[in-house]
């Protein structure tokens, strides 16, 4: 599926702006979908983290998917979506007292806990309410991934999950507790994976874990979370626009053993909307130095943070000019020296307005825009917005 930009329709926007692929998203939830049906125990929740644009969302919540967030501002974000709260697990290290009474008063289906202080906040503001709640342990399996270091979260010396040897007594504690329920295990071991070996150590990591359980407690939970990591094909958008879900969870399917009615749970959310999303900007001017030439365009680190921030690479396109390839830095406007989407990098000859393609920006660009320079977010554009 390649991508085809409404360039007539781009050159009278306002640049920077995100553009979504309407049809690309419908396509991707569909693919999803349509291979976790293939086993009947299996559940995807998307992970609001990844882009939390209220349009975007609505057409996720309308394809069935549930969500995955881990702020209460993202439980609210899914609830005005439309999404069930039956469908809404709800994770990260710090909720606060205000966001855990948020999610309580609104009947998600699980809190994945992370700390003993956690279970001790929840268990007394659902007391307050006299209801009992569902929770989830987010269990660090001390598995690491073929990934960036910023974005691996399943080990040791990372901040997240209960450690092995802290998880017998944190089970003790909930179940002393009158008003928290244990119905899980969740696991999350980092983001853009592409080896699928990383998964099956998981996996092989929580059979172990389950066994254990079932020998010394006779404890068997019926739900476990696996979390999400799926990356995507930065280099070849075009080539690979909806990630290889099938072999996905295959992997999970002939890896995990599952007792006899328990769910598997799982948090996708880079592998279903980064394809669809691109940053489109201008170049500003083209400036020649001493050893270098930059294009200087209008779209910043502000706007798209992911180069600075983790070094990432994205595919850049110049949708306007048909010449020869030249060698260029190309940068953004922020007073920062790290303000750079890549350097070195061949690319048509670019003049002053040409429009470029920052491709794969649909998950962490405009959920990670912020305001510094006092610049403004980018707005987003939908590909039903455009007369075709």
């Amino acid at each position: 599926m390649t991508t085809k930009y409404p360039l007539e329709a781009f050159k009278e926007i306002e640049t920077p702006f995100y553009y979504y692929n309407v049809e690309l998203l419908k396509a991707t939830t569909s693919k999803v979908l349509e291979e976790a049906a293939k086993y009947p125990n299996f559940h995807v929740h998307y992970a609001i983290k990844a882009n939390f644009n209220p349009r975007l969302l609505e057409i996720i919540k309308k394809e069935g998917l549930g969500a995955d967030c881990v702020s209460g501002g993202e439980v609210r974000a899914a609830l005005e979506a439309g999404i069930e709260p039956a469908k809404i697990v709800f994770a990260g290290v710090g909720k606060t007292d205000k966001e855990i009474s948020f999610a309580l008063d609104a009947g998600i289906f699980c809190f994945n806990i992370e700390s003993e202080a956690e279970v001790e906040a929840i268990e007394r503001l659902a007391a307050e309410r006299g209801t009992v709640t569902r929770v989830a342990i987010r269990v660090n399996p001390n598995v690491g991934a073929h990934t960036h270091s910023n974005i691996t979260t399943g080990r040791a010396e990372n901040k997240f999950g209960i450690n092995y040897e802290q998880l017998d007594e944190i089970i003790d504690l909930i179940e002393s507790m009158e008003h928290i329920e244990l119905i899980g295990l969740h696991f999350h071991i980092g983001s853009q994976i592409l080896v699928m070996d990383d998964f099956i150590a998981l996996c092989s990591r929580i059979n172990e874990l389950q066994e254990l359980l079932k020998e010394n407690r006779n404890m068997v939970l019926p739900h476990i979370n696996v979390g999400g990591g799926l990356g995507i094909r930065y280099d070849a958008p075009d080539k690979y626009p909806i990630p290889d879900f099938e072999l996905y969870f295959a992997t999970y399917a002939n890896s995990l053993n599952l007792y006899p009615g328990q769910q598997l749970h799982f948090e996708l959310g880079r592998s279903i909307v980064a394809q669809c999303g691109t940053l489109i900007t201008r170049a500003t001017y083209i400036k020649h130095g001493t050893c270098k030439k930059f294009i200087i365009v209008d779209a910043g680190m502000n706007d798209l943070i992911r180069p600075a921030l983790y070094d990432a690479y994205h595919r850049i396109e110049n949708l306007t000019s048909n010449k020869e390839d030249d060698v260029y830095d190309i940068v953004g406007p922020v007073c920062e020296s790290s303000d750079v989407f890549c350097k070195d990098r061949k690319i048509p000859i670019t003049e002053r307005g040409d429009i470029l393609a920052i491709r794969s920006a649909g998950a962490y660009g405009e959920a990670m825009a912020f305001g510094y320079n006092c610049r403004e977010i980018p707005k987003a554009v939908l590909s039903t917005d455009i007369k075709q």
